[in-house]
C-alpha cells in the first residue's frame, strides 16, 4: 500500500504543479488515485467509501496557504484524514488497576500472537518497569506453550506452565493466583487460535474473558491478511470487548491495508505494531507517523529512536578517545562498527524508514548485495588472529591467503574489505581533534551518536 499510495500521489503532486488552486476537477483525480490504491491494498470497500468522503469535503473547503501548491495541499490532507482513521496519535497500554493487571490475547492461529505476547512481556519490563507473568491457555497445541516458554524467557519475563490435558479456564485461574501470591505487577494470557473463525473458539474465548475480567483485551491480527482481516475483526467484536489491536508483520509489503480496515471496523485503537521478527520488535503505535510512512514521507523519528537504542554511548566515547589520543582505528574497531549497524536493523532496516525519494535512491545500489558485503567483511574479520586485528599492517600476501581460506572467499574480497577499512581510517585520522564526538552529538542531541559507518 505505502509504495502504490506514494507514487499515485507523487504522479498527482507533478500534474497540478502549474495549478494555482484547489478545484473540484482536481480533487476528483486525487481521490480516484487514492481510491484505486486503497483498494489494492486490499482495504475494505466501505472504509475506502467513508475515507474518501471525508477527504472530499475535507479538500473541497480548503484554502492552499504560503508556498504549498494544491496537489501537496492535497497530500496534507489525505495524511491527516488517514491518520484520523487509524486513530490518530498513540494510544498507550491501561495498567491502571489493582496488580496483577491482566491483559488477554486474541486473535487467529498465525497471526504471531504467541510471539507478540513475549514482545510485549519485554516492553512492559524495559519501557514500564513491571514484573511480567506470561501463561499460555492454548490446550489444542502442545506447541505453541513450549513456544511460550522459549520466548518468555528471551524477553525476561517469568512463564507459568501449562498443560494439554487442563482446561484453559483452570490454567488462566492457577496463573492469576500465583501472579497475586508471588506479585506480579501484569499477567499476559496468551489464548487459543484457530485457522478459521468457529463458534467453540469464540464460546471459550468468551468464558474466560468473564472468568479473569481483564483491563486490557488485545487483539492482534496479521497486517498481511487483507480482506480477511475484515471478517476476523468483526467476529471477535461480536464475541469480546476489544480495547486495542496490535498489527503484526508490518514489515511486509502490505504496511497499512489492515491498519485502516480493523481501527474502523472494531472500533478499538492500534496499540502496537510489530515490526520485526525480533523479541524487542515491537512498537508503540502512532498513527500520525504510520500515516507518513504510508506516504512515502518516512519516519524519521523512528530512525532515529533505532540509532539512539542501538548505539552503545560508552563503546562510542572509547573509540572517540582512543582515535584523539592518537592510537589509531584498527580491525577490532571496524568490526565494532558493523556490530553496532547490525544492532539498528542493518541497512535495510534503516533506509526502509528514510523517506521514499531517498529510499529509491539508495534501493538502486542494491541493498541484498550491500547486506552481503556487510557479512563477508565480519567474516574475513573474524578470520584473523587478534594480532592482524591489531595491526592490519602485518597482513601480506601468505597471510591474506590464510584468512581468505578461512572466511571462505577469494583473495581479492581480503584486498577489498582492508582498502575499505584504510579508508575509515583515514577518516578518522582526520577526526584525531576531537571531531567524532561532536559529529556524534550532533547526530544524537548531545546523549547517544551515531556509530562511524560513515553517517
Amino acid at each position: 500500500m505505502a509504495s502504490a499510495l506514494s507514487e499515485r500521489l507523487s504522479r498527482l503532486v507533478k500534474t497540478m504543479r502549474g495549478q494555482a488552486r484547489i478545484t473540484e476537477a482536481n480533487v476528483q483525480d486525487m481521490l480516484r488515485e487514492v481510491r484505486m490504491a486503497l483498494l489494492e491494498a486490499d482495504v475494505a470497500l466501505p472504509v475506502v467509501r467513508d475515507f474518501i468522503a471525508r477527504v472530499k469535503e475535507r479538500a473541497l473547503g480548503t484554502e492552499v496557504v504560503g508556498s504549498l501548491s494544491p496537489g501537496q495541499a492535497l497530500v496534507g490532507i489525505v495524511q491527516k484524514e488517514l491518520a484520523a482513521t487509524m486513530g490518530e496519535g498513540v494510544a498507550d497500554i491501561n495498567l491502571a488497576t489493582q496488580p496483577p493487571a491482566i491483559i488477554l490475547m486474541a486473535g487467529l492461529q498465525g497471526a504471531g500472537k504467541t510471539t507478540t505476547t513475549a514482545k510485549l512481556a519485554k516492553h512492559l519490563i524495559e519501557k514500564r518497569k513491571k514484573k511480567v507473568l506470561t501463561v499460555s491457555a492454548d490446550v489444542y497445541r502442545p506447541a505453541a506453550i513450549e513456544q511460550l516458554r522459549t520466548v518468555t524467557k528471551q524477553a525476561g519475563a517469568e512463564w507459568f506452565p501449562s498443560t494439554g490435558d487442563q482446561k484453559p479456564r483452570d490454567i488462566a485461574l492457577a496463573a492469576l493466583d500465583y501472579a497475586k501470591k508471588h506479585f506480579f505487577d501484569v499477567l499476559l494470557v496468551d489464548t487459543a487460535g484457530r485457522l478459521a473463525i468457529d463458534e467453540a473458539l469464540m464460546a471459550e474465548i468468551s468464558d474466560l474473558h468473564a472468568t479473569l475480567d481483564p483491563i486490557e483485551t488485545l487483539f492482534v491480527v496479521d497486517a498481511m491478511q487483507g480482506q480477511d482481516a475484515i471478517n476476523t475483526a468483526k467476529a471477535f467484536k461480536e464475541a469480546l470487548p476489544l480495547t486495542g489491536i496490535v498489527l503484526t508483520k508490518l514489515d511486509g509489503d502490505s504496511r497499512g491495508g489492515a491498519a485502516l480496515s480493523v481501527r474502523q471496523i472494531t472500533g478499538a485503537p492500534i496499540k502496537f505494531a510489530g515490526v520485526s521478527e525480533k523479541i524487542d520488535g515491537l512498537e508503540v503505535f502512532d498513527a500520525d507517523r504510520h500515516a507518513g510512512r504510508v506516504l512515502g514521507m518516512g519516519d524519521i523519528l523512528a530512525l532515529v529512536e533505532e540509532v539512539q537504542k542501538g548505539v552503545d554511548l560508552q563503546a562510542a566515547q572509547k573509540l572517540a578517545d582512543k582515535v584523539k589520543s592518537g592510537e589509531g582505528f584498527d580491525l577490532n574497531d571496524f568490526l565494532a562498527q558493523i556490530s553496532q549497524m547490525k544492532k539498528m536493523g542493518g541497512l535495510s532496516g534503516l533506509i526502509d524508514k528514510l523517506p521514499a525519494e531517498f529510499a529509491a535512491k539508495a534501493g538502486q545500489a542494491d541493498m541484498g548485495k550491500a547486506e552481503k558485503d556487510v557479512r563477508r567483511m565480519e567474516g574475513i574479520i573474524h578470520s584473523m588472529t587478534p594480532l592482524e586485528r591489531r595491526k592490519p599492517e602485518l597482513i601480506k600476501a601468505s597471510r591474506k591467503r590464510r584468512i581468505a581460506a578461512g572466511a571462505g572467499v577469494h583473495v581479492q574480497e581480503v584486498n577489498r574489505m582492508l582498502n575499505q577499512f584504510e579508508q575509515m581510517q583515514g577518516m578518522m585520522k582526520k577526526m584525531k581533534g576531537g571531531g567524532l564526538m561532536k559529529m556524534m552529538k550532533r547526530f544524537g542531541g548531545g546523549r547517544k551518536g551515531l556509530p562511524g559507518m560513515g553517517l
